[in-house]
């Protein structure tokens, strides 16, 4: 199944489901209120909006209180985020890194990490580290 698209507030919206676990849509609009500040039958939109896109699913209901749930992971979401991010700028890496370093958004211990992870990564799978290297050819 592909990712849902979301909207910035449903993706505000997810990130309290995925940080905090089920929650009614009053206990979701208390969290994203105190920093976006929408209505609440606003939120109760996005979350209908997020169940009809597969994103949540309503757990349970008390007294007149649905509580949702996210059916999707963070790390799915933010996947297909950067597989659209790298689309704009033709599926290369380096200008999306360049920004970032220009924008003061990643650090020297930022791309030690990554460095670490590259490592990581084709020790797993030395074949793709000829592969990566020839395509650059």
């Amino acid at each position: 199944m592909t990712e849902p698209k979301l909207s910035a507030l449903e993706l505000k919206i997810m990130n309290e489901l995925w940080s905090r676990g089920a929650l009614s849509i009053r206990e979701i609009h208390e969290a994203v209120a105190k920093r976006e500040r929408p209505a609440y039958t606003t939120v109760q939109t996005m979350i209908y909006r997020l169940e009809v896109k597969g994103a949540v699913r309503r757990t349970k209901k008390i007294g007149n209180a649905h509580v949702f749930e996210a059916t999707t992971s963070r790390a799915s979401v933010q996947t297909r985020l950067l597989k659209e991010l790298l689309g704009l700028f033709g599926g290369n890496a380096r200008p999306v890194m360049a920004h970032l370093v220009e924008m003061g958004k990643i650090s020297h211990e930022d791309i030690e990490d990554a460095q670490k992870l590259l490592r990581a990564h084709r020790a797993k799978d030395p074949g793709k580290e000829s592969a990566t290297k020839d395509k650059g050819k």
